[in-house]
């Protein structure tokens, strides 16, 4: 079946797939039809979210509560789940009706997220929690990891500070230790200390980008095992 390929899944039960992508407005020009994908929605939804959370939880286990709650409402949002719906090509397989087909639907964002979660509620029917919550990562995980790399450029200082508070009280000391170049154009070298101790150097044309360099090498070596306090 040409759906299987392009998601990359083999069902057992291929009427769980046929109704994964029957929305309802085609049952309602099908009378016929038993089910559109609105109750296998409501399960895929809370099957994504479960998978995501249970892979945050394992995999990061250094962020708290509160930073695993941002990671996973981007990661699980319809607008994430839209972009990988039409990668997946999703919009091509839906029943729909003829008003909802004239009117866009096939590319509309709901539908393709709808289509999404259904699709994942019946996996999850058809071959349970491990195969499911595998393929739910091998498909969001690249999203997570976009998610990951731009929160740690948006403020490494942040996330080295909350870190070092945690583990000692100490608030981390940004030193210049050196500038060149002429004026309009200086380098600034950058070292950042903690406790007197030197963990992290960064460059940049600014004293605030050559910071978020110190402090993004000092947090990659707590993050990684590398350094303690």
């Amino acid at each position: 079946m040409q759906l299987e390929e392009e998601v990359g899944i083999n069902f057992r039960n291929l009427s769980l797939l046929d109704t994964a992508f029957t929305h309802r407005s085609y049952i309602f020009e099908h009378p016929e039809e038993k089910e559109s994908n609105e109750r296998l929605e409501f399960l895929g939804d809370a099957v994504i979210g479960m998978a995501v959370c249970e892979y945050l939880f394992r995999k990061f286990p250094q962020f708290d509560e509160g930073q695993l709650s941002q990671i996973k409402s981007k990661v699980a949002s319809r607008s994430c789940l839209a972009r990988k719906a039409r990668e997946l090509k999703l919009g091509n397989y839906l029943l729909i009706g003829k008003g909802e087909e004239m009117a866009g639907g096939r590319r509309r964002s709901s539908l393709l997220v709808n289509a999404f979660e259904a699709m994942i509620g019946a996996l999850y029917l058809d071959q349970r929690w491990e195969i499911t919550s595998a393929y739910i990562i091998r498909q969001l995980g690249k999203e997570i990891e976009k998610i990951l790399e731009g929160k740690r450029e948006k403020d490494f200082k942040t996330l080295l500070q909350e870190y070092t508070q945690a583990q000692s009280g100490e608030i981390p000391v940004y030193r210049v230790i050196s500038q060149s170049g002429p004026e309009h154009r200086k380098i600034f070298s950058v070292a950042v200390l903690i406790k007197g101790k030197v963990y992290g150097k960064g460059k940049g044309r600014s004293k605030k980008r050559a910071e978020q360099l110190a402090a993004r090498q000092a947090w990659e070596e707590f993050n990684a095992g590398k350094a303690s306090l």
